[in-house]
């Protein structure tokens, strides 16, 4: 009898999925609010207005849903919204991350130009700004676009759960076992031919 129980147990195949991008995951990786108007007050961009662009999105998704409650089952309105509210998510997730780049190509710059033994860093003429000082205008404007985006995600993220009525979570897809060729797979079945 426990020779069945440990075969069954041998031959139950576990399915590993693949990780969706959370709003946690956002949280991490893009400013928030606070961060994201000390760098605009920091060098001269635009305070970006947090509330409203998560406001807007919410309600964005909202009236969407609205519009197609009547041509729409609830299971079709959830894979729907499941798959926009995605979307939004990834984006900024992927904004998130090419930030946290742009800060750290920043901060390289600007240890290098630091160092007074190096010739490569000095600024140039007078009137064009350092290479250092581009990385860090650069990524200044890409803290901005992470957290407009970040936003945008909580937007999208609270209108599925005002309109579906449970917290949104990332899909997860298994992984395809990516050790197995078609090739593999053909032998496979040509030799269970032979039995």
């Amino acid at each position: 009898m426990t020779n069945k129980a440990a075969n069954s147990r041998a031959s139950a195949r576990v399915v590993p999925l693949r990780k969706g991008t959370t709003l946690e995951m956002i949280r991490l990786a893009c400013p928030d609010a606070a961060q994201s108007t000390l760098i605009s007050e920091s060098f001269g961009l635009p305070v970006l207005d947090s509330d409203g662009i998560r406001d807007l999105h919410e309600k964005l998704i909202v009236e969407t849903a609205s519009a197609l409650d009547e041509g729409l089952g609830e299971r079709a309105m959830q894979i729907h919204l499941q798959r926009i509210v995605g979307a939004f998510v990834g984006s900024a997730y992927g904004a998130g991350q090419f930030y946290s780049r742009a800060v750290t190509e920043a901060r390289d710059a600007t240890a290098k130009a630091a160092c007074d033994e190096r010739d490569e860093d000095v600024g140039g003429p007078v009137g064009f700004d350092s290479a250092a000082q581009r990385k860090r205008e650069f990524a200044a404007e890409m803290a901005l676009q992470a957290h407009a985006l970040r936003m945008a995600a909580e937007g999208t993220v609270a209108a599925y759960e005002h309109v579906i009525g449970e917290k949104w979570k990332p899909f997860e897809r298994a992984v395809e076992n990516p050790g197995r060729t078609v090739d593999r797979k053909a032998a496979e079945l040509q030799m269970s031919a032979f039995g």
